[in-house]
């Protein structure tokens, strides 16, 4: 049998290798249009940054190396430009030369990946992506070229937009974010966007919500000094040595609409369960293919490096004749900038709100560890739940160490099909410098249980405002002097230490309770419930709620500079 690959990075190669370890007498071809097989595509932020600093570690494998280990006939520098699917072939251009030729093929894998969302942004300035060895080449060499401290203009604050950031400021750049729309990495809910922003200007990044570039220019300065920079939609002019376009990517599905594949609805190529295409002798995996979404369950893009290689992997398991059906993606992702660590998994309020899909939320704000141990460090995490089966439905967390183990503890309890109640019965391990006796998935599973039993009931930071414009009383449990520190308006102080003495004094009528993080304010709901009180918690506290006027601030900052274009919102 001869099999023949379309792209040889994670999808590609984890397919290749896969196959010659289950056959060792088929003829494996692997076409790659770049100049490298095989290399570490999530490290290369880290090598512009000098975290990473031996350049060869991020080639992690060669042709000469693929041939010698698994007799792989692998082709760099050839793009594959077309698929006869009747004919079994495929017509591949040497990029180098421009030779053209013709492959057979019996079974073809597609893993081409993804390309940029738009045409290349030309503003007259070194101006690249960061996606492949060559664009870390060049990004390397302007910045050694530059005189002084380099400046920098990053446009687009998704995953790889923010580690491009992180690693530039780390390099000594001085850098410009540039994001078109109210928040920066979308696929979280405002609130927990907050922190982020707030931590990338602590560190001197010059952070432009709701502004997208508009050209170029060369001004003077007052020195006579030619300064090049970017002129934005604000009307300001930020200096640019160099432009990274982190502008984000959209499926590579050229190859397969020409020869007639199946394309899905959000754009991805279609594939079945075992990843075979609407052509059974023609399969998709990595980027460009839709995986089956586990909360919704349509097919979606996720583009994740760990579902490509498990996909590459499936499908070389079904051309050598097992097999294996693919589970749905939750979507786990997870990103380092400067001292946060972020992570999300399945869908947010956004997506859940505008799909009309019934849900309950979860904030809280627990330590990453017992907190009478040196070194803890406070996470904010944020859990959604479906309302009628209190499935998980998504989740995420912001803060420093300990985010990433808690983000794989709820994926795996997602794909477990455990409820959220459930999370507070998970024997998880603990030792004071690792967790806590109630671990943070503890305690989010304690507040889901509260929830789905009518222990509790609470409002949420957004709906704060409609609340007591209707009619409910604010009451603050904190202590006095927290209270002095900080507090939302119209709140009364009234210490949770106090509360039951004094709940007579409390104004008849709905009331709605706070703390700091809202554990306090729990504590409140329950004893004043029991007194006879109409009482609700504001789910997350004083901190979630300042993170979300945070938020909605730089909303409106945003709407302000989409209606000065004249563009309705």
């Amino acid at each position: 049998m001869k099999i023949v690959i379309v792209g040889g990075v994670a999808g590609g190669m984890s397919a290749a290798t896969r196959m010659r370890r289950l056959d060792e007498s088929a003829e494996i071809v692997v076409f790659e249009r770049g100049h490298y097989v095989s290399f570490a595509n999530c490290g290369l932020p880290y090598y512009v940054g000098g975290v990473i600093t031996d350049r060869a570690e991020l080639l992690l494998q060669t042709p000469e190396s693929l041939r010698a280990r698994f007799r792989l006939d692998v082709r760099i520098d050839h793009e594959v430009t077309g698929i006869d699917r009747a004919g079994q072939t495929v017509s591949v251009r040497n990029t180098l030369t421009g030779e053209e030729s013709i492959e057979g093929y019996d079974r073809l894998i597609l893993a081409a990946g993804a390309t940029t969302r738009s045409e290349p942004l030309d503003f007259g300035l070194a101006t690249h992506t960061l996606r492949t060895v060559d664009d870390v080449d060049h990004i390397d060499a302007v910045l050694a070229a530059v005189d002084g401290s380099p400046s920098a203009v990053v446009i687009g604050g998704g995953f790889i937009g923010l580690e491009a950031v992180d690693n530039l400021v780390h390099r000594g750049v001085h850098v410009t974010l540039v994001q078109r729309g109210p928040q920066i990495l979308t696929p979280l809910d405002p609130e927990m966007a907050a922190p982020v922003v707030a931590d990338l200007r602590a560190h001197g990044v010059d952070v432009r919500l709701g502004t997208h570039v508009v050209g170029s220019d060369a001004p003077v300065d007052s020195a006579g000094t030619a300064a090049t920079g970017l002129l934005l939609s604000d009307g300001s002019l930020v200096p640019a040595d160099l432009v990274i376009d982190a502008t984000g990517v959209r499926p590579d599905t050229s190859l397969a609409a020409a020869a007639g594949l199946r394309i899905g609805d959000s754009g991805g190529i279609w594939v079945d369960e075992t990843q075979a295409t609407s052509d059974p002798r023609i399969f998709a995996v990595g980027d460009g293919a839709l995986k089956t979404d586990a909360v919704g369950g349509a097919g979606a893009l996720v583009t994740m490096a760990g579902l490509a290689n498990r996909h590459g992997r499936a499908a070389a398991d079904t051309i050598a004749g097992r097999p294996d059906a693919a589970e749905p993606a939750v979507g786990t992702g997870i990103v380092g900038v400067f001292d946060l660590t972020v992570a999300m998994v399945g869908w947010n309020e956004q997506r859940l709100v505008a799909a009309g899909r019934a849900h309950r939320i979860v904030h809280t704000h627990p330590s990453s560890h017992a907190g009478y141990f040196p070194g803890a460090e406070q996470m904010a995490i944020k859990l959604l739940i479906d309302a009628d089966t209190d499935a998980i439905l998504g989740a995420q967390i912001v803060g420093g160490s300990g985010v990433d183990k808690r983000i794989d503890v709820i994926a795996t309890a997602m794909a477990a099909g455990l409820g959220a109640s459930a999370l507070s019965r998970l024997e998880l391990a603990y030792a004071p410098q690792y967790g806590s006796a109630k671990d943070a998935i503890n305690q989010l599973g304690y507040v889901a249980d509260n929830l789905l039993h009518g222990t509790t009931r609470s409002v949420q930071w957004h709906e704060l405002s409609a609340e007591l414009a209707a009619g409910a009383s604010l009451v603050d449990v904190r202590t006095p002097a927290e209270f002095a520190a900080g507090h939302l308006p119209d709140a009364r102080n009234l210490n949770l230490d106090e509360l039951r003495a004094r709940h007579a004094e409390l104004p008849a009528g709905p009331l709605i309770v706070h703390c700091q993080v809202g554990q306090r304010g729990h504590t409140a709901a329950r004893l004043l419930s029991q007194l006879g009180h109409d009482v609700r918690n504001l789910d997350g506290g004083y901190r979630t709620w300042l993170a979300g006027q945070a938020a909605d601030a730089a909303v409106v900052a945003a709407a302000a500079e989409v209606l000065a274009e004249g563009i309705p919102v």
